[in-house]
């Protein structure tokens, strides 16, 4: 377990510097180094003015070489005054000490940068929108995974039965639902007084800070029943196929209840496959409430991503992602680990 732990880890870093790296080219193409400088600068900068901005604040290194400032392996450029000394740097502002400041300022020391957009460290901002997307992550599987798996087992149970096709339909008609038409849908017949049923108050916004049912539940109801129809599809039909295993039989002609072949026997050999796909949905949820947030205005993790790439906004843009691949790359480690000791016969060499 060790050895494969290590080698995962490795695998995980490696996959994470690739990974960041796309990300770092991408926002640090041309138009959108061209679109910083007149972001910070004016809006009317001809060519040579966005040239001597760019070279000014060290946009005009070699793209692994600001990798490389920015994960924090190599020192932060520097920009001198007409008499030689520091003025500036990565690390340090006009007016600071470059004596006291340090040398490198990157990801590894905990420097995320500063938004442009938002005026505000990176960290603290990803750090406030990620504890919103959290809370609303927390609700949303509390409330799917429980729903999905009773489904998925009452339909497994006895598969062709009416009670498999209304649940397998159900399952597929909230998959094939987008979140986007489901949320129009749950606001306008639930929220709105078009149908006469004002049930739910408030707005999402509100439940940043008061979270209560009334203005909280629609969100998570939006999310569960897109993802619930997936694992519920999955647990079905795990279901069903250990329920025409061999030991069932033979529990079966042993006089075994139903119940406790259920229960005891079939259950636990069911969820292996279900419990691979419940942890992708930790990395789909964390991305994937973008529509959601963004319909309810609720501003999470996902309203920030909007926010980032709608104004060209590097430094948030790069901090989300390394939070992004990180959260995937750990589910897929726990559930490699969680799928061994569900079924012992999978053993680690």
């Amino acid at each position: 377990m060790l050895t494969f732990l290590l080698r995962r880890t490795g695998t995980m870093i490696l996959t994470a510097l690739c990974l960041s790296f796309l990300v770092f080219f991408l926002t640090n193409l041309p138009p959108n180094l061209e679109k910083v400088a007149k972001y910070e600068g004016n809006s009317r900068m001809t060519d040579e003015e966005v040239a001597g901005w760019l070279e000014k604040n060290g946009f005009n290194q070699a793209l692994i070489v600001r990798y490389s400032e920015w994960l924090g392996v190599l020192p932060g450029w520097t920009r001198e005054d007409a008499n030689g000394r520091l003025e500036a740097g990565r690390c340090f502002a006009p007016g600071d000490d470059p004596e006291t400041a340090p040398a490198f300022c990157g990801i590894l020391q905990g420097e995320w940068g500063v938004s442009r957009v938002f005026r505000e460290d990176v960290s603290s901002i990803i750090a406030t929108r990620l504890g919103l997307t959290g809370k609303m992550m927390l609700w949303v599987m509390i409330l799917m995974v429980p729903s999905a798996l009773i489904v998925g087992v009452l339909a497994g149970m006895r598969e062709g039965s009416r009670t498999d096709r209304t649940l397998s339909t159900f399952s597929i008609a909230t998959t094939a639902t987008p979140e986007y038409v489901s949320g129009v849908i749950l606001v306008a017949v639930f929220a709105s007084s078009a149908f006469g049923l004002k049930w739910f108050k408030g707005t999402a916004t509100s439940a940043m800070d008061n979270a209560t049912f009334e203005n909280f539940f629609l969100p998570v109801l939006t999310i569960a029943l897109y993802g619930m129809g997936y694992i519920a599809r999955m647990t079905r039909a795990s279901m069903a196929e250990v329920m025409t295993a061999q030991y069932i039989r033979t529990a079966r002609l042993k006089g075994v209840s139903f119940p406790n072949i259920v229960m005891k026997h079939a259950l636990r050999n069911a969820l292996i496959a279900p419990f691979t796909v419940i942890m992708l949905q930790f990395p789909w949820l964390l991305n994937g409430v973008v529509i959601v947030e963004t319909l309810f205005n609720y501003k999470g993790f996902g309203w920030a991503l909007v926010q980032a790439a709608g104004n060209n906004d590097i430094d948030l843009l790069l901090g989300i992602s390394v939070v992004s691949v990180f959260v995937v790359l750990i589910t897929q480690l726990i559930s490699d680990i969680g799928y061994v000791y569900l079924n012992p016969r999978i053993r680690i060499s």
